[in-house]
């Protein structure tokens, strides 16, 4: 298992927010390999570079510089590494939105009741470099961003969300496997390199007390629990209203046989 430390660099500026990208996080096979340390840390304006490379070989999205500019630096992004040998090897950059400032293919994660007032946490990329990949380096650049997002500080953020394309199973698998499940269809949302458009999906997970929003089904079940639970309650008031009567008939029973 690998073993890791996560330290911070501090010499971030904050720039104009850049278009939302793209999780595609293709997982291929190869050969495994061993990490003994790996260390986590967030990106840095002199990653660029490194980052720019290893995205155009992971991703088919061409991103412009100033997505690359802004991950690097700006602190509203949760933007990790995974370093090995001095070495970038995988990150994961999200961040952190109001509900109410999705895009409309992305409305209807969250009640309406809840939106209002709630977060969301979106995954905009997520990549592991192929000689390091089926080592556990996605899932701990993920729970590591899960465990940021349910510190108590903010349990505002009440999901976390992605986009896939749909011909990407490996990464649709890991996603599931990670308790992501599959919440929207988006026709032709993907402008491959060389390719023209691809359909992609929305998986999203659920924290800090968050629910997808209730169908019918939901609210007769919640509806039925409660009847449920007042039955209960019913059930116990009344066998407590039945030993009260008990105790006063034999207090009344035990006074009148003693005064006779």
């Amino acid at each position: 298992m690998a073993q890791f430390h996560l330290y911070t660099n501090n010499h971030s500026k904050h720039i104009p927010s850049p278009e939302p990208a793209i999780d595609i996080n293709r997982i291929d096979n190869v050969p495994l390999c061993h990490c003994h340390d790996v260390q986590l840390r967030f990106l840095v304006p002199d990653d660029l570079t490194e980052v720019r490379t290893l995205c155009q070989d992971w991703f088919p999205i061409d991103y412009p510089l100033s997505w690359y500019e802004d991950i690097t630096s700006s602190s509203r992004f949760f933007s990790l590494a995974a370093v090995y040998n001095l070495a970038i090897i995988g990150l994961i950059v999200a961040e952190i939105k109001p509900y109410r400032n999705l895009n409309k293919e992305d409305k209807g994660i969250l009640p309406d009741s809840m939106g209002k007032t709630a977060d969301v946490g979106y995954i905009l990329s997520l990549g592991v470099h192929r000689k390091h990949r089926r080592n556990g380096i996605g899932s701990l650049l993920l729970d590591a961003l899960i465990n940021h997002l349910t510190t108590a500080e903010r349990q505002s953020v009440k999901a976390i969300f992605l986009h896939v394309l749909t011909t990407n199973q490996p990464a649709i698998l890991f996603y599931e496997k990670r308790r992501f499940s599959l919440h929207s269809f988006l026709p032709y949302y993907y402008h491959i390199r060389g390719k023209g458009q691809r359909d992609g999906f929305t998986y999203v997970t659920y924290i800090n007390g968050g629910h997808q929003p209730w169908t019918l089904l939901d609210h007769i079940k919640d509806y039925a629990s409660k009847l449920r639970q007042t039955g209960e309650v019913f059930k116990w008031v009344s066998a407590r209203v039945r030993q009260v009567v008990r105790w006063i008939c034999h207090k009344t029973v035990s006074r009148f046989n003693f005064a006779h």
